[in-house]
């Protein structure tokens, strides 16, 4: 792979995107989600829940797997109420049944309750969803280069209308039943500071339905575009992660742009989420250079994450199940897209080694591309499809990819959410199943966050 590739075009492998097209076009690839405060109850007026204390009857759960000898063939499930106070399910009752009668209870209707999903790798700040169309015309030979004077160009045009589109993106991946994100956000000189306050801004606002943590993310280059100094005051503004971009291919000087974006977070005791889209053998001697400074490096175990990590699609079993160990003992994440095409990355293999993989959204209709759902259990189904053999118990495993690997059952087929005192925050689903929903990609009805309803509706 040539090293004036641009970014989408690793992640897409030579536009094999379009196949996303073929299978999912029957969603569409805007999807836009209904605005949350126009959703309609039965009564005709507009739903909310304002308790803080409340009944959820009619919750489907997952009691437990059917077993042929030692294969899961089908899953046993149960009709169940939810008491949620402040927050948290406080109890797992028998279906409609309730021990304080002047409680408010709602109606789930039947739905599969799933955990709320984690879209882990968006960009909040810059996107033209929320506004008309519009697919920018991607010449054969686009560099990153070109993509940076580009996103120069566009920038200022876009920041007037970056709160506004950010609330926009948030009611999608909300209604696709995320609740927590992991959002970039460029910090450049180009924008300066001004992105990363008009996001905190907005979610401020969202708080009470969303949780997101900020990446500072150089998109121009870090050393490139001389913004050290602006990620430092990204830090001390209250960005949560440091981010980081192709170290050889954008700055030109691998060890000295990864050595300043550990410095920066060493300094702030923040963690370090790098954008790695290089797959020449100056990806691997990145991944292997990040991984030998975190085991050197006490204070960032546990903290870093690499997004993409397309290099690990370069190597053999062997050598993927070497670099996965060393990650799972420095406790290193990896964040994918799940890339359809060409591009085969170990993501079982990585799991399997005990390596945190998450998933995220990352463009939705924006500049670098024009597709982008918003829907991690897309996510996950992507996954299923091209990484397990499926049946009813992988296909169960596979939600883990968007859920940050909380399930409602285990590997035995024992419930182990949701149990009392886990956070309330979970989507009803049209599915029979953990599988079902995988599988079919089934509709969400409703969210909750810490027991808020943020989308959808209950009766």
């Amino acid at each position: 792979m040539s090293e004036n590739k641009s970014r989408r075009e690793f992640i897409s492998q030579s536009g094999k995107m379009v196949t996303a097209c073929a299978l999912f076009g029957a969603t569409g690839p805007v999807a836009y989600a209904a605005d949350p405060a126009k959703q309609i109850c039965e009564t005709g007026k507009p739903m909310s829940i304002s308790a803080k204390h409340y009944y959820l009857d009619n919750v489907l759960l997952e009691a437990g797997f059917n077993f042929d000898g030692s294969v899961a063939t089908s899953t046993r499930t149960e009709l169940k109420t939810l008491e949620i106070k402040d927050g948290k399910i406080v109890a797992l009752r028998d279906n409609k049944s309730h021990a304080d009668a002047t409680l408010p209870h709602y109606d789930a209707g039947s739905k599969l309750m799933l955990p709320a999903m984690r879209d882990m790798h968006i960009h909040l700040d810059k996107t033209f969803y929320g506004g008309p169309w519009r697919s920018l015309n991607r010449p054969a030979g686009t560099t990153i280069q070109d993509m940076i004077r580009l996103e120069q160009k566009l920038l200022p045009e876009l920041q007037p209308y970056t709160q506004e589109r950010a609330e926009k993106l948030i009611d999608l991946i909300q209604s696709k039943g995320s609740t927590i994100a992991r959002s970039h956000c460029n910090i450049e000189p180009v924008s300066g500071l001004k992105n990363l306050e008009n996001l905190q801004a907005v979610l401020s606002r969202r708080k009470p339905g969303f949780d997101c943590e900020i990446v500072a993310f150089p998109q121009h280059g870090l050393l490139l575009s001389h913004s050290e100094k602006l990620m430092r005051e990204a830090m001390q503004a209250g960005a949560h992660y440091v981010g980081g971009l192709d170290p050889t291919n954008v700055d030109g000087a691998m060890e000295k742009s990864l050595d300043t974006m550990f410095q920066i977070a060493l300094d702030y005791n923040k963690g370090v989420d790098i954008h790695l889209h290089e797959t020449s053998p100056a990806g691997v001697a990145a991944v292997n250079y990040m991984v030998e400074t975190v085991e050197k490096t006490p204070a960032l175990k546990g903290k870093l994450t690499i997004s993409h990590a397309f290099a690990l699609a370069t190597l053999n079993e062997q050598q993927v199940d070497e670099i996965a160990t060393r990650m799972a003992a420095q406790q290193v994440t990896i964040a994918s897209t799940v890339p359809i095409g060409t591009l085969h990355m170990p993501l079982k293999q990585l799991r399997d080694k005990g390596v945190f993989v998450m998933t995220g959204t990352d463009s939705v209709i924006d500049h670098w591309s024009p597709y982008g759902l918003g829907d991690m259990l897309e996510k996950a189904n992507l996954y299923a499809q091209l990484y397990i053999r499926p049946n009813e118990q992988t296909l169960s495993r596979a939600l883990g990819i968007a859920t940050g690997d909380v399930l409602p059952l285990n590997d035995k087929g024992e419930r182990v959410w949701p149990k009392a005192q886990d956070d309330a925050s979970f989507v009803l689903v049209d599915a029979s199943c953990s599988a079902e929903a995988v599988a079919r990609i089934s509709p969400r009805t409703a969210t909750f966050h810490n027991g808020n309803l943020v989308w959808g509706a209950v009766g």
